[in-house]
């Protein structure tokens, strides 16, 4: 490249924000336009490693212009990408002081084929012909609890027969629908899930932030991996827990090394653990003691909630030493079924939810003395399911991979559907009192623990399906609708709610947020937008979102963490993980500002 070429473009990205180029990092540079000449603004420009197991994506300003900088050396491929465009892959040799221009051209999309499969799964999402409400809420409510639905392995046609396998054995995983429910859903995906092109005409407008935003993507585990929830260390690695093999991994970001560590287990429990009658997904859990949430206290310690086993369990990042803390069952073994979500409070002891048991308990870590705190139920039907669930997961664990549970369950013989239940989920803690705060996803309400005498007060939610919610540093708590796509606001002082729509690509289109977290030093909502490929940046004081597309289809993004560098990091986790676009989970971090400007601590 001729030196007054570089110079003048680098002039013209005036409008991006470069990053100072580290020694023995190579610089990429670009104008990115359509067929007639046009800048194409927020196209995502994305550099693989040479091993294609990591990647890293900046975003064109309004120019069409881009600046990466990498430590990306070697044969790797740079890929644009931009709705309603064709992919263009470059391949490009870096040496470690490289500085490369590299302009390109994108292709419009003509085929309906190629166009179709380009839209995020909430576009064929949007095109089944439910019912009615009533099944698509359900729909909404049971049918993407862990993965999408609409992206292309959800979609992929199938006969009314093996549609309705595919979605018994969703039940068995804990999606509690009627069997007249199931039989309008199957009815649905027949109809609708036929393979044919998808029209629908989605906009995301660009915003200037993403000029000068980053997304870094290392991969971890294999396509049989279920990497459920990921923190940033205390060192700043990341640490994923994959639920369905007892694995953690740990992703240093500065070298890219991944290390893996083998949980332990009783080598006498079954697969599946409390669930061995599950019919639980082939390949993906093999494991007995299920790791899903996790929070690291002072000393260094991580707990996790260990679902399958109905314990928390301890990891020291230092010594590698992992100990178990097995929670007392109770009479019909109905307390500490599946704990879910796990919190660290001011006093290094941490707090969860169990999901199956309707409890929040708090786990003294210096004695290993657990506090259990037995939440409402919400009538005689969940009143049921908190009593006798411990026995229908015994006696179905009688007969290992059959799904008896659901024969024996009141929400089908009863014809409750999910009614039966309330799923006590996120749990967060308030920042200002030290009380404890939890959501119930099936009860549609928050409730808050008293943190000394551990009186309970609950309050019904605006919009349905409060999921993983967390506090602001103002002590404002944040929680997300999963069923209706809504961000709700709650003051505990007034006792008052705000909630405000997610944007849409399309609005016939829904949103399911999982989980968010609120930054300790903007108070900007992260949220992860998980059935549209995208995550929400929402800023209180501006009432504005700012939507960041994710360069990978097939986003499933669970809790946001904040590194000390100023990055949003969260693990990519649809299950099955083989339907990701890369085919395998990944660690992603989003660094909103260059050089940690956007850092916290």
């Amino acid at each position: 490249m001729k030196p007054a070429n570089k110079l003048l473009t680098l002039a013209m990205l005036g409008a991006c924000t470069i990053a100072a180029n580290p020694a023995n990092a190579a610089l990429l540079i670009g104008t990115v336009t359509a067929q007639d000449g046009q800048p194409v603004a927020g196209a995502m420009v994305t550099l693989w490693n040479t091993a294609k197991n990591a990647k890293e994506t900046v975003y064109t300003n309004e120019q069409g212009q881009y600046s990466l900088t990498t430590g990306f050396t070697g044969k790797v491929v740079l890929r644009t990408r931009m709705s309603s465009y064709k992919d263009q892959n470059n391949a490009l040799d870096l040496a470690a002081d490289t500085d490369l221009q590299t302009d390109v051209t994108l292709q419009p999309l003509t085929a309906p084929e190629g166009i179709s499969d380009q839209l995020t799964a909430s576009a064929h999402a949007a095109a089944l012909p439910f019912y009615d409400t009533d099944t698509k809420d359900v729909f909404i409510r049971e049918c993407t609890y862990c993965h999408q639905q609409g992206n292309s392995l959800t979609r992929r046609p199938r006969d009314k027969q093996a549609w309705s396998d595919t979605d018994w054995r969703m039940e068995g995983y804990g999606a509690y629908i009627t069997y007249g429910e199931h039989a309008r859903i199957v009815d649905t995906q027949l109809k609708g899930f036929t393979g044919k092109p998808v029209v629908a005409r989605q906009d995301n407008p660009y915003n200037p932030e993403l000029s000068i935003a980053k997304v870094y993507e290392w991969h971890a585990g294999n396509g049989l991996s279920f990497i459920h929830d990921a923190i940033v260390g205390f060192d700043e690695k990341l640490y994923g827990f994959d639920e369905g093999k007892d694995m953690i991994y740990i992703q240093d970001r500065k070298t890219g090394k991944l290390e893996e560590y083998e949980v332990p287990a009783d080598p006498d429990v079954g697969v599946g653990g409390d669930f061995n009658g599950v019919q639980l997904p082939l390949g993906i859990f093999t494991g007995k003691v299920g790791l899903h949430s996790a929070a690291q206290i002072p000393d260094g310690r991580m707990f996790m909630t260990a679902s399958l086993d109905s314990s928390i369990m301890s990891f020291d990042p230092k010594t590698k030493e992992f100990k178990t803390y097995q929670i007392p069952r109770g009479f019909l073994w109905r307390n500490g079924i599946y704990p879910h979500t796990i919190r660290a409070d001011k006093d290094g002891n941490v707090w969860f939810t169990t999901a199956y048991s309707s409890e929040v308990y708090k786990l003294n870590t210096t004695t290993g003395e657990f506090t259990r705190v037995k939440l409402p139920s919400q009538g005689f039907a969940t009143w049921m399911s908190d009593t006798f669930m411990g026995v229908v997961l015994k006696i179905a664990g009688l007969f290992p991979g059959k799904n008896y549970h659901l024969g024996l369950s009141h929400h089908k013989w009863l014809n409750f559907g999910d009614s039966a239940f309330t799923l006590a989920y996120g749990i967060d803690i308030d920042p200002v009192t030290g009380n404890v705060w939890y959501s119930k996803v099936l009860g549609n309400r928050i409730g808050m623990v008293n943190k000394d005498t551990l009186e309970v007060t609950e309050y019904d939610t605006p919009y349905k399906g409060p999921r993983r919610l967390r506090f602001g540093p103002d002590g404002i708590l944040w929680i997300p609708s999963f069923d209706e796509g809504y961000l709700m606001r709650f003051d505990p002082k007034t006792e008052k709610f705000e909630s405000t729509k997610l944007p849409l690509l399309a609005s016939d289109e829904y949103e399911v947020p999982y989980a968010l977290n609120v930054h300790p030093k903007s108070g900007d909502v992260w949220i992860a937008s998980n059935n549209s490929d995208r995550v929400l940046r929402y800023i209180p004081k501006d009432k504005r979102f700012i939507p960041y597309p994710m360069p990978q289809q097939v986003i499933w993004f669970r809790d946001l963490e904040f590194s000390e560098d100023g990055n949003v990091c969260m693990s990519n986790s649809n299950l099955p993980a083989y339907a990701h676009e890369d085919k395998v989970p990944a660690f992603f971090c989003i660094e909103p500002e260059p050089n940690g400007a956007y850092g916290h601590r």
